[in-house]
């Protein structure tokens, strides 16, 4: 059984997402040859390990989140739309974490599309079932997408995030479980609950 999400606090946020990890982490990923919680853990764990900060490290473990909570269900390689799992995650987010978290959250799909546009090798990078996913979000950005983009006082991170998601599909990579990046998340929510307090 769930909780609500509307119910859920700063106090049990961090144990809620944990949850999700522990109960549907081993979900298969967009046919790659990870399931989502070792993509998730794959892209925090490359983070940590390369003294990147922790607004990175969380960014990289959360942005998935959405597979998990959109009601539209999971990504497939048979799928013909786009399924939108960065808003549905970073709508459930953005009431407990910083911007910076959020924004990493709700455009890791626009920053593939950026580098796509704005850095050709980018493209080149991408595994199949990312060149699909692509084709569903749109392809790379317009001119003017990229000048709106580039406006994002994120866009460091979230491309760096963007790069982490990428390298996280390594069927032979170890990493911790999720809780031993949760003091971690939960540091990430006080530091919002004291800016918004």
């Amino acid at each position: 059984m769930t909780p609500d999400i509307a119910s859920l606090s700063r106090e049990t946020i961090v144990a809620f997402i944990g949850s999700i990890f522990d109960r549907r982490g081993g979900e298969e990923y967009l046919g790659e040859p990870v399931n989502m919680g070792q993509h998730m853990l794959q892209g925090a764990t490359i983070a940590e390990q390369n003294g990147q900060p922790e607004e990175i490290i969380v960014g990289a473990l959360l942005h998935d989140i959405g597979h998990f909570t959109s009601e539209f269900g999971t990504f497939t390689m048979d799928d013909t739309e786009d399924r939108h799992h960065e808003d549905a995650g970073a709508e459930v987010l953005e009431r407990f974490f910083p911007s910076v978290i959020t924004d990493c959250v709700r455009y890791h799909v626009a920053a593939k599309r950026y580098l796509c546009a704005t850095r050709p090798a980018y493209f080149e990078r991408l595994s199949d079932a990312s060149v699909h996913s692509l084709n569903l979000q749109g392809g790379p950005m317009s001119a003017d997408e990229v000048a709106a983009f580039e406006k994002n006082p994120n866009i460091d991170q979230i491309i760096a995030v963007r790069y982490l998601d990428d390298a996280g599909k390594r069927p032979d990579m170890e990493t911790p479980d999720y809780w031993h990046f949760a003091p971690m998340v939960q540091r990430m929510v006080d530091r919002h609950s004291a800016a918004v307090a």
